[in-house]
C-alpha cells in the first residue's frame, strides 16, 4: 500500500520553519514500512534560497532509518497521470477529516499517532501486536 504522510503536526509538532519535536510518529511509520508499506512525503514545505525546510523533513526521515517511496509524489504515477497531486492508497494528516488529534494548550493540534496505529491495526494494515 502506498500511504501519503504530511509532516508538520503529523510527524512533528508544527514549528515551521523548524523541525517540530517528536509526536510519537517514528514507531509507527516504521511499523509501516516493516510492513511492506511505501510511504509518500507529500507536504507544503519546500527548498527554496537558503529555505532547506523540504530538504529537513526528507532528512527527519533518514535519520531514522524511514525510507521514503517519494517526495512530493508517487513516483509510479507518472505512467498514467501528470497530476501534481501525490497518489496513494491512504493519507495521514492533521488536517484530514477524522484524523486523531492531540489538542495541546498552548500550540496546535498534531496528530495522535497512538489512535491512529489503532485504527491502521482495524483496518488490517498493521498487526495487533498487543499480545506480545
Amino acid at each position: 500500500m502506498d500511504i501519503v504522510i504530511d509532516f508538520d503536526g503529523t510527524c512533528v509538532m508544527h514549528q515551521y520553519p523548524a523541525v517540530g519535536r517528536e509526536i510519537g510518529a517514528t514507531p509507527v511509520l516504521r511499523e509501516l514500512i516493516d510492513a511492506g508499506h511505501r510511504l509518500i512525503l507529500f507536504t507544503m514545505r519546500s527548498d527554496r534560497g537558503k529555505n532547506r525546510a523540504l530538504s529537513d523533513a526528507v532528512e527527519w526521515f533518514r535519520e531514522r532509518d524511514i525510507p521514503l517511496f517519494g517526495v512530493q509524489t508517487n513516483p509510479l504515477q507518472r505512467i498514467w497521470t501528470s497530476s501534481p497531486k501525490a497518489y496513494g492508497n491512504l493519507y495521514i494528516d492533521d488536517s484530514a477529516l477524522g484524523c486523531p488529534l492531540v489538542f495541546p494548550e498552548d500550540g496546535f493540534p498534531y496528530v495522535d499517532w497512538k489512535q491512529v496505529r489503532r485504527m491502521l491495526v482495524g483496518m488490517d494494515i498493521l498487526k495487533d501486536n498487543s499480545e506480545q
